[in-house]
């Protein structure tokens, strides 16, 4: 059984993230998945621009709780993206959660539906912090909204994630407003293409390259400490943890 569904128009290759019964949450099987499906399209000379969807009403509930890859696999599948030599366009019609927002912030470009999409970065809540989303994360949104909604987990819309810089684009119809977007990379030359991603995304390698062994072992820590295992244990068992005052 794949996790990943792949559909190609005109030069265009759409992977769509397919667990709905997880809500897409990022398991060790389906982040090996979707890494596999980018190399082959960083390969593919046909291969104009990737669009990265999903099913069912959540892109992405961050990660699985019962088969969560190791840190280091995330890492690795956040800077293929930021690294790909061709573009990454996210399409969002569903409920985005922790790990799947930094999936979104690794995209060069993201759109999303106003009608039914929300966002939260929910570690906090179940006793972890947002470290290795944080790479891609912190050098591309507001760090105002950032903290914000870091520090409270609380959800927000659509609007306050493009006002944060999370999303390139909202609209009611999220492919009437991607259009454009997908005409202009199929218009553009894709040497000139890798190589001006290459200049946009210079300073989120950067961010890579200095914190990423740090925030890979603060992430580690966290998910093994007593904290992690309350929050974790109440958020599956559908009850507060015991901090909640």
């Amino acid at each position: 059984m794949t996790l990943i569904g792949r559909t190609r128009t005109r030069g265009i290759e759409t992977l769509s993230l397919d667990s709905p019964e997880s809500r897409n949450a990022l398991s060790a099987s389906l982040v090996r998945e979707l890494a596999e499906a980018l190399t082959e399209c960083a390969k593919d000379t046909d291969v104009r621009a990737i669009v990265l969807t999903h099913t069912g009403n959540t892109f992405c509930a961050g990660a699985d709780l019962r088969d969560p890859p190791p840190p280091e696999s995330l890492v690795t599948l956040l800077r293929q993206i930021v690294e790909l030599p061709k573009p990454v366009v996210a399409r969002v019609t569903g409920h985005v959660r922790a790990g799947g927002v930094g999936l979104l912030a690794a995209c060069d470009m993201a759109a999303a539906a106003t009608t039914s999409t929300t966002f939260a970065f929910t570690e906090v809540r179940i006793g972890v912090a947002p470290a290795v989303i944080s790479l891609p994360l912190l050098p591309r949104t507001d760090p105002r909204a950032l903290a914000r909604y870091y520090l409270t987990g609380e959800r927000f819309d659509a609007t306050e994630a493009t006002h944060a810089g999370l999303l390139t684009v909202a609209g009611a119809d999220v492919d009437e407003v991607l259009a454009p977007i997908l005409d202009g990379l199929r218009r553009s030359a894709p040497e000139a293409l890798a190589e001006t991603k290459r200049l946009l995304t210079a300073r989120v390698l950067e961010t890579f390259d200095r914190d990423a062994a740090d925030l890979t072992a603060l992430s580690a820590r966290l998910f093994g400490s007593a904290q992690a295992r309350e929050g974790m244990t109440a958020f599956l068992e559908r009850r507060d943890p015991a901090w909640v005052v």
